[in-house]
């Protein structure tokens, strides 16, 4: 999968966005801060999307991004841990990457209440997030060998392209030499 591989089911919610549909994105909105798929109002938007016999995960991941999208539908192409070292590096304060490493280190039954705090955070700061890639990630978070979690560290901590401002960058980029 690549990483500007669009998902059917973020397009459909873009969708309703892009309508105005202002009901749809309240219905949605209900499922934050409750257990992924107990909020009813959220069923006849998430339902048609999910597998009849899918795995459980998939589908918490299909009403937890319906929620968080339906609380900032502003699209663009920053990672949600990029857009988080943005809005660190705007507040010069330690709370954002404190709230980041709980984001990176939690359980994913926590998952849901940690990511309602970063998506707001990143909601007030206005800025605009890659919501395929969030859903691709989040339906990797609970992999083994924690790729999403490294590749977040990477887009909070690291050093590609953009490094000033960012928590833990050097202020300037140095040339470093390969393999020896």
């Amino acid at each position: 999968m690549t990483t500007t591989e669009r998902v059917s089911f973020i397009s459909y919610l873009e969708g309703l966005s892009g309508a105005g549909d202002r009901a749809a994105l309240a219905a949605l909105r209900r499922g934050l801060g409750r257990p992924p798929g107990t909020a009813i109002e959220m069923h006849r938007f998430v339902v048609p999307w999910l597998k009849e016999e899918g795995d459980s995960w998939r589908e918490r991941v299909h009403y937890l991004a319906a929620a968080l999208f339906a609380s900032h539908p502003l699209l663009g192409k920053a990672s949600l841990a990029g857009a988080l070292a943005q809005a660190a590096a705007t507040t010069g304060s330690g709370s954002v990457e404190r709230r980041f490493m709980a984001l990176l280190n939690s359980h994913p039954d926590d998952l849901p209440e940690h990511l309602r705090h970063a998506v707001s955070l990143v909601r007030a700061k206005g800025i605009a997030l890659d919501w395929h890639r969030l859903f691709r990630d989040l339906l990797g978070w609970r992999s083994p060998e924690r790729h999403v979690q490294r590749r977040w560290a990477r887009d909070f901590w690291g050093r590609g392209g953009e490094t000033t401002g960012r928590p833990g960058a050097p202020a300037a980029q140095t040339q470093e030499t390969v393999g020896g």
